[in-house]
């Protein structure tokens, strides 16, 4: 049976949550991994929290939105085997997107300040779980850029790290399959823009594999991480995966 731990034991000190941000092209299967993840740990006993970059840490959204649905013409919604949309926003890879992707980062990167600040101050749980992180908008960028890369080096040197920062890598002919919203050779050049970001941010590549095998590499990524960042030895729970 699957022992949790026991939230009353850890005494007055409120440990800071583990930080865990979930990444990757779009239809790599972020969604079903944090899901699972997710169902895991709360059976297991853990407070988990979770924060959709998008929707919680991101700035300017209607901005943003307007200008890939107006702007640039793009669908609303997200595609669908059945629904395939046609996306306008972060494929669209004009000179003038470069500078003004490289300010939107800069106001993420402080809105993700405020975020982490909060949660590790006045969140009461174990894990928090980000679905995407300042590292898939930087996935955006052109990073043959070389001012781009030295920004992103710069950047990384001053965003909250998650202790552990996955990457979903996937086949992009598969994940467009699953998930078409944008051309396929955008996916082509994004995963390779993730790859190379992954190196840059030390982040951990999780390969592509059926649901319960990519679940377990993710699972497996947690304990010691766990352990050290409650400040207590590894869960039980964990120590078997």
């Amino acid at each position: 049976m699957i022992r949790g731990t026991n939230p009353g034991a850890r005494g007055s000190r409120n440990p800071s949550p583990l930080l865990v941000s979930f990444s990757g092209i779009d239809g790599a299967g972020k969604t079903t991994q944090i899901d699972a993840l997710v169902s895991f740990l709360k059976e297991a006993g853990l407070r988990v929290k979770q924060i959709a970059f998008w929707d919680d840490v991101a700035t300017l959204k209607s901005l943003r939105e307007n200008a890939g649905h107006k702007l640039f013409k793009g669908d609303k919604g997200v595609g669908s085997p059945d629904n395939p949309v046609n996306r306008r926003d972060k494929n669209v890879q004009s000179w003038y997107m470069l500078p003004v992707r490289l300010g939107l980062c800069a106001l993420d990167a402080l809105g993700l300040w405020c975020v982490v600040l909060k949660v590790r101050s006045g969140l009461d749980v174990d894990v928090v779980i980000f679905d995407r992180y300042l590292y898939d908008q930087m996935a955006n960028l052109n990073l043959d850029n070389g001012a781009a890369r030295l920004y992103l080096k710069l950047l990384l040197r001053c965003v909250p790290r998650p202790g552990v920062a996955l990457l979903l890598d996937a086949d992009p002919v598969l994940a467009r399959a699953r998930k078409p919203e944008y051309p396929l050779d955008f996916l082509v050049m994004n995963r390779a823009r993730y790859l190379a970001i992954s190196k840059m941010a030390g982040m951990k590549v999780i390969h592509a594999g059926p649901p319960e095998v990519v679940a377990t590499h993710v699972r497996r990524e947690l304990p010691e991480k766990l352990g050290h960042f409650q400040n207590r030895p590894t869960p039980e729970f964990l120590t078997g995966t």
